[in-house]
């Protein structure tokens, strides 16, 4: 199959997603995309359902996942593809991330009613305990429909993100690790983008890619919903510089955000880096 749009940072229902993996599939077909991957947060469970219901002429399929990372330079995610999913190593730190995400919604949900005086119904707090990796945006709904807020971006700037909760996310090494260690390729999702507003560029973006490529890290994310085209040449010259591979994706969270699949700034395939080119080579595609 002749690959001309591509978009390989989804996420479903098993994360932040509003869509199934199923109608992800549905409308992956009806947007005309011929390469995609679903990256949920801490998850791979999307990627196996997509896997039973492809057909035969279903557009190519790529498995990822998107590790929510933190240290003491920073937030991370990085995305990982092409693992083995039946790999101890990418499945152990699946697992840890699952218990860690319910961790932080309970923090969370206390550190609401302690510090805001914020509480949910019983019925609203159990649907979030069914989620299959509850987080933030999922909080956020709720503080929109109790009428706390009116936007899901000013819930997370005047409620979650004032929260002090304990750092439980992985270490960038530890993630870039697993995936290695799983035959996967490690990249560095929209890497300008850091803690909340922070914006990553020139020299300190340098510095952050050295030493996340000592722990293995393989390329960036440059083709990226939200870059202008600053920041994408910027990052597209550090892929050629250091010979990174580089990946294209629109971050689509369904209703959870105003971003349309396949919706990453790359026009074509054939107009890509010689990074992209090299990336959908090196990786097993279904």
């Amino acid at each position: 199959m002749k690959i001309h749009k591509i978009d390989l940072h989804i996420h479903s229902t098993v994360s932040d997603g509003t869509d199934t993996p199923e109608e992800i599939l549905d409308k992956v077909k009806a947007a005309g995309i011929d390469l995609f991957s679903i990256t949920d947060h801490d998850a791979i469970m999307g990627c196996v359902t997509v896997k039973k219901h492809l057909g035969e002429d279903d557009p190519l399929f790529l498995s990822g996942v998107e590790f929510s990372c933190r240290d003491e330079f920073g937030k991370y995610h990085i995305l990982g593809y092409g693992y083995d999913p039946s790999s101890g190593s990418v499945y152990s730190l699946v697992e840890e991330g699952h218990n860690a995400r319910f961790e932080k919604l309970e923090l969370r949900l206390k550190a609401l009613q302690d510090v805001f005086e914020i509480n949910f119904s019983d019925e609203d707090k159990a649907l979030l305990y069914e989620l299959n990796n509850p987080g933030k945006p999922h909080i956020a709904n709720l503080l929109v429909k109790y009428g706390y807020t009116d936007t899901k971006d000013k819930a997370f700037a005047n409620y979650l993100n004032q929260l002090k909760i304990p750092n439980l996310q992985f270490r960038p090494e530890k993630a870039i690790s697993a995936i290695l260690e799983s035959g996967g390729i490690p990249i560095l999702a929209h890497p300008s983008y850091g803690s909340g507003d922070e914006l990553i560029r020139g020299e300190n973006m340098e510095i952050r890619l050295k030493r996340l490529m000592n722990f293995g890290l393989k390329g960036l994310e440059a083709y990226y919903s939200k870059f202008p085209p600053a920041l994408q040449n910027e990052l597209l010259g550090f892929a050629v510089k250091y010979d990174l591979y580089v990946t294209a994706g629109s971050d689509y969270h369904g209703k959870n955000k105003t971003i349309p699949l396949g919706g990453n700034n790359l026009a074509d395939v054939d107009l890509a880096c010689l990074g992209l080119q090299r990336f959908l080579d090196d990786v097993p595609l279904r």
